[in-house]
């Protein structure tokens, strides 16, 4: 009869097991491989990040120094439909043209349409912060009937698409008049904002308000009751104790909710090339609309389009690096505030 015998591993099993088993316990037991694992996984992260990142600006930078006739090299056939696709090749080496970063701003008044996206998106942020602060102080600090329900709400605007609104706005924006359904009384007319930055600027606020709300909300309910019942025994109301205390000490949030707000207002085109009814600079056409018109019917520069776009995203960058400071700075003074 045979009988079952029990082993105990050992290092002789150690020695004959699977190779990956084995590697595992070594890098386990081993704080210099674990080590090494640990750089050689955050060498890879990095790399994979960095070639995701910086290769599609890479390829613009490469498009904006060809010209336009180097770039486009043949006709790619769509198989099975039978469609011919012409074929950009920028990696393909050509006459680099630098001139084309000036031309830009010489075809189209370029300067203007970035000019017209900075200022949008600087006031559309200033008015989604101011209104964002009060609603989060409200939600984050104070108890009321109602209030989940409330906030619930106000994010379930943000789950529409921006289509939903369009017809609507578009129409109150036209500045007809406003009448008694069934009854045909005319009861006043609004002012007509298509083709002002009002009629960009009151959508982009409502958009992305919600998103501002939540993010504030959850900052400033972190905050001690303590700091804030010092600032009003001093004689500060309310509103001061908002912007003079709960507003620093949740600096992150505030720069979060700000910095997400001026980006998605920058880059947005859908609402600012309906309400630009003639897609020009003066009727505060955007920058996307700036580069779009480097397409024309029957040409497209795609080397201009290109260097538009680089010229486009210089000025985030410059922000970026200009308050990289100020938002370390806001982050170590909370903490030690806190």
């Amino acid at each position: 009869m045979a009988t079952r015998t029990d082993r105990t591993a050992g290092p002789a099993d150690d020695e004959n097991g699977r190779p990956l088993e084995r590697w595992t316990r070594s890098v386990i037991t081993d704080p210099e491989k674990r080590n090494r694992l640990y750089k050689a996984l955050f060498y890879v992260a990095a790399g994979f990040f960095l070639v995701t990142t910086l290769f599609p600006f890479y390829w613009l930078l490469v498009l904006a120094l060809k010209p336009n006739g180097d770039i486009i090299s043949g006709n790619w056939e769509l198989p099975i439909i039978g469609v011919e696709f012409p074929y950009i090749n920028p990696l393909q080496p050509g006459e680099p043209n630098v001139l084309a970063f000036v031309e830009v701003f010489q075809q189209v008044p370029f300067h203007l349409y970035v000019f017209n996206s900075f200022v949008l998106a600087t006031v559309t942020t200033v008015i989604v912060i101011v209104l964002a602060s009060l609603a989060g102080y409200v939600f984050g600090r104070l108890e009321f009937p109602g209030r989940g329900v409330l906030m619930l709400a106000i994010l379930a605007v943000s789950y529409f698409p921006p289509a939903a609104f369009l017809i609507p706005l578009f129409d109150a924006f036209l500045g007809n008049p406003v009448t008694v359904p069934f009854l045909g009384v005319e009861l006043f007319s609004p002012p007509r904002l298509v083709n002002t930055p009002s009629a960009m600027i009151m959508p982009f606020s409502a958009l992305f308000l919600p998103l501002s709300i939540f993010i504030l909300t959850t900052f400033y309910a972190q905050i001690p009751d303590g700091l804030e019942d010092a600032a009003r025994v001093e004689g500060t109301t309310r509103l001061g104790a908002l912007f003079r205390v709960i507003m620093p000490l949740s600096a992150p949030g505030v720069v979060t909710a700000a910095v997400l707000t001026f980006i998605a207002v920058y880059n947005e085109y859908f609402f600012s090339s309906i309400m630009s009814l003639q897609n020009e600079p003066q009727q505060w056409s955007p920058l996307v609309g700036g580069i779009l018109s480097y397409q024309t019917q029957y040409t497209t520069d795609f080397n201009l389009m290109a260097a538009a776009s680089i010229v486009g995203v210089l000025p985030m960058l410059i922000i970026v690096i200009v308050a990289q400071e100020k938002i370390v700075s806001g982050l170590t003074d909370g903490a030690l505030k806190e």
